[in-house]
């Protein structure tokens, strides 16, 4: 089985919608807000095309585009389309493992006075109130253009993800605050 990393995986999925080219790719990434939530750069996009092309999974072709220069316009082949739909079988029914730095730093915390971890502890509530604020005004404008509910779902998922996460930290620097006081 040809094995796809996760980038790819978005790319083929854009395809699957339809045939596109390079730049129109990189519109709907910024349009469905894929960067909160994929690790796809800009200079990214025609590398994964590329690569996928020499795999078999995309096929390109020139076209003339009205009163505009020619463009290269990509498809997914059979190929692609067999392989997009296993790994998204396998992306719908395994969890993945969760890395978070936060774990490392939680890890280390005696290494730190206590006050000095709640700080910063702080710091990171207060960037997570940024995300949630920034993730919830996508959401709402996603739901006012009547997205498909799997678009929505792309916000709503990492917003219930990030108030789950600021609600125990919340929970963590009281305890901790609780212990510097005893």
């Amino acid at each position: 089985m040809t094995k796809i990393t996760n980038r790819e995986t978005a790319i083929l999925g854009l395809l699957a919608e339809k045939s596109r080219y390079g730049y129109e790719i990189e519109k709907v990434i910024e349009e469905r807000g894929y960067r909160a939530w994929t690790e796809i750069g800009f200079s990214s996009i025609y590398y994964l095309l590329n690569k996928l092309e020499d795999k078999g999974l995309i096929g390109s072709k020139m076209m003339d585009i009205e009163g505009k220069p020619s463009r290269r316009v990509y498809s997914l082949t059979k190929k692609g389309n067999s392989v997009l739909q296993k790994k998204v079988r396998v992306l719908l029914s395994e969890p993945a493992k969760l890395i978070s730095p936060l774990d490392l730093g939680i890890a280390h915390i005696p290494i730190l006075k206590p006050d000095v971890v709640v700080e910063c502890l702080k710091k990171y509530i207060k960037s997570l109130d940024q995300s949630i604020d920034f993730i919830e005004k996508a959401h709402y404008q996603h739901e006012e253009n009547n997205s498909p509910y799997f678009v929505t779902a792309l916000f709503s998922r990492p917003l219930a993800y990030l108030k789950t996460e600021k609600l125990w930290l919340e929970l963590f620097v009281k305890f901790i605050e609780e212990d510097i006081i005893k």
